[in-house]
């Protein structure tokens, strides 16, 4: 499979993805938004926001602790999750996750949502 076909399938991950996914590269500029955040920001945007800074979205804590996570993730490419904050209305856990290339370099980074309610979908309901 060539590259081309992979980075296909790769943004065809990201946008079935039932949880909003912001890209930013090392600039915290909005390099990508997958139709679900496009929808959740879409009072602050949606997605007029690309190309724009994510630290503009953010109150001056939380774009401190946006730039120490990333330099925390440059230290080392071990470094790669950071448990940020439990969303009790929305009963999810958020974290920063690095973007690395091939050679381990960080690239960029973006925030996971993972929703702890059971899912209520029927298994294989075709």
């Amino acid at each position: 499979m060539n590259k081309s076909n992979l980075n296909e399938i790769f943004k065809s991950v990201l946008e079935a993805d039932r949880a909003a996914v912001v890209l930013c590269d090392l600039e915290h500029t909005i390099v990508y938004m997958n139709p679900v955040a496009i929808k959740r920001y879409e009072k602050w945007g949606g997605a007029d926001l690309l190309g724009k800074s994510l630290l503009d979205c953010h109150n001056e804590h939380s774009r401190e602790m946006i730039i120490k996570v990333v330099n925390w993730f440059q230290e080392s490419p071990e470094n790669n999750l950071v448990y940020t904050f439990y969303n009790q209305k929305e009963n999810k856990d958020v974290y920063m996750v690095a973007l690395r290339n091939d050679s381990k370099e960080l690239i960029g980074y973006y925030e996971k949502h993972e929703y702890r309610d059971r899912e209520i979908m029927k298994m294989y309901d075709l």
